[in-house]
Parts: C-alpha cells; sequence; structure tokens
C-alpha cells in the first residue's frame, strides 16, 4: 500500500512540476478551459436565477379563487379549513371590502365605484401553490373549482405551460453547449498531453528500455490532464463568480423598480466542487485517449 501510494505521490510532483515548467502555457491553457466551462455553467446559472425569480415574484404563479356574493363567514371558513387540509402552499384573503377598496384607489375607478349601489366584488383567496408545475397547477384549480360556493378560479396555465417550455428548452441548449465545450476540453487536454510526449520522447524510450512500465509512464501524464482540468474548473467558478458580482446590484436595483426584491444566486461551495471534479474528469479522458493514441509509437 505504502509503495503504491509513494508511486502516486511521484506521479503526482512530476505532473505539478510540469505545470509550472511552462507557467505562460500553463496559465493559457487553463483559461481556455476556464472559458469553456463558463458559458455552461453561467447558462444552468442564469435559467436557475430565473426559475427563482418568477417563482418569487407576487402574481406569476398564483391561483385565485372567487367565492359566490352569497357567501357568509362560514363558507368563508370553510373555504379556508378545505386549504389547510390541501396543503397546497401559501394563501391569502382578500374580503370583499378590501378588494373594492383597491379598485376604488385605481386611476379613473373612484367615480365608477362611487355610482354602483352595491360592492358587486366578491371574497376571494389568493394561493401562491408549493409545486408550480403546470400540471400540479392545473390539479389545483380543478380541486378548487369543485368546492362549494366557489363561483371561478382563475389560472393563466396557458402562460405558465409556456413559461415552463421556455425554460426547458433553455436548458436543453445549456445541456447541448456543454457538451460541445466538454469535447472542447477534451480535445485541449488531448492536444497537451500530445505536445508532452512529443517534447518527451527521449525520457520515455529510455524509460521504457530500462524496464519502466507503461503505467509508470502514463500515470503522470493522467495526472496532468486532470490537475490541468480541475485548475481549468476552478478558474471557470472564479470567472462565473466574478460576473454574477458585478451583475448582482444591477439586477436587484432592476428588480426593485417592478417592486420585488431579487437577488442572484451564484455558485455554491458544491456548485464549485462539482465543477472542480466535471473538470478533472473531462482532463483526465484527454489524457487517457492522448495517451493510449501516442504512446503505441514506444511499443
Amino acid at each position: 500500500m505504502s509503495t503504491w501510494l509513494a508511486q502516486h505521490l511521484a506521479a503526482l510532483r512530476d505532473a505539478l512540476r510540469r505545470l509550472a515548467a511552462a507557467p505562460l502555457n500553463s496559465l493559457l491553457s487553463l483559461l481556455v478551459i476556464g472559458v469553456a466551462l463558463t458559458l455552461p455553467t453561467a447558462g444552468w446559472l442564469a435559467i436557475d436565477n430565473l426559475r427563482h425569480l418568477t417563482g418569487d415574484t407576487p402574481g406569476v404563479q398564483q391561483i385565485s379563487i372567487f367565492l359566490s356574493l352569497d357567501a357568509g363567514k362560514r363558507e368563508v371558513a370553510d373555504i379556508e379549513a378545505r386549504l389547510k387540509d390541501a396543503r397546497a402552499g401559501k394563501w391569502r384573503y382578500v374580503p370583499r371590502e378590501e378588494a373594492l377598496k383597491r379598485l376604488q384607489s385605481s386611476e379613473g375607478m373612484a367615480e365608477i365605484i362611487a355610482s354602483l349601489p352595491r360592492n358587486p366584488l366578491p371574497d376571494a383567496y389568493v394561493v401562491t401553490p408549493s409545486d408550480a408545475q403546470p400540471e400540479a397547477l392545473e390539479r389545483l384549480a380543478k380541486t378548487f373549482s369543485s368546492w362549494p360556493k366557489v363561483t371561478h378560479v382563475q389560472l393563466d396555465s396557458a402562460w405558465v405551460k409556456r413559461f415552463d417550455a421556455l425554460l426547458r428548452l433553455g436548458r436543453l441548449v445549456i445541456i447541448l453547449l456543454a457538451i460541445l465545450f466538454a469535447g472542447a476540453l477534451v480535445t485541449i487536454t488531448f492536444n497537451t498531453i500530445r505536445l508532452q510526449i512529443l517534447a518527451q520522447a527521449a525520457e520515455i524510450e529510455v524509460a521504457k528500455l530500462i524496464g519502466a512500465t507503461d503505467t509508470y509512464i502514463q500515470r503522470p501524464l493522467h495526472y496532468f490532464g486532470m490537475l490541468q482540468g480541475a485548475l481549468g474548473g476552478l478558474c471557470a467558478a472564479i470567472l462565473v463568480g466574478g460576473g454574477f458580482y458585478l451583475l448582482t446590484p444591477p439586477v436587484a436595483e432592476l428588480a426593485q423598480l417592478y417592486g420585488t426584491s431579487f437577488t442572484l444566486q451564484g455558485l455554491s461551495a458544491v456548485d464549485i466542487t462539482a465543477l472542480t471534479a466535471i473538470g478533472g474528469a473531462l482532463g483526465w479522458l484527454g489524457a487517457k485517449i492522448s495517451v493510449l493514441t501516442h504512446l503505441r509509437r514506444f511499443a
């Protein structure tokens, strides 16, 4: 076990030495890998933030339950009890007097409301569902419609479906971009390892002559590719974090102008770890393919 660990530590030191031997080339490679990982990562975060924004913005995904005009306190209490049992999410009771005052405060409506003989508005409940999927919203709306003294349930399900379809399309585009840039990252590592092999051809031939195994020769190159990819993932995390840091104040100001509070959610520690691991895995894959392809000449 100690021999195996010592061999891997020696290979890791060799990989670090190769990275440090050409700092400018290593830095440029890391930047290229970082940019390749930045674009899909930023796109995925943007879509995730957009979903959170719409979920936190009042009125975007809500169901309005309008009671009949003859509904009394008993019927109102019955609807509230049904909402508690259904556990549909958060809700807010809007009595008809409050709704009339809001309508009356609207521009040009005061005189019209004053001319009415009685309040034409019903009591209502505004429900913010915990599950914002279009199918779940439609099921809830259908359930609410079957309750007694409920005359109308308002849900813009068509808008929700269009928005959900748009988000799914965006995710698909991001996945395709991620696959494309993952291929680019593997290609970059492939070429870097190929140059390493060509530059050290004489050293590899001598090592083969004195009995070095293929695993011994390949191991430092595998670590080199993995380290390069992992550091490129960290570089991508820094680029994404910096971009979101610069965008957070103007986005918060724009959200405030629309009457809501919203802060961009950047990469978490788990996201950074995952991005680093993905970069390292793709770097190792590129190194593995390059080693298997170009070390055949030394067989």
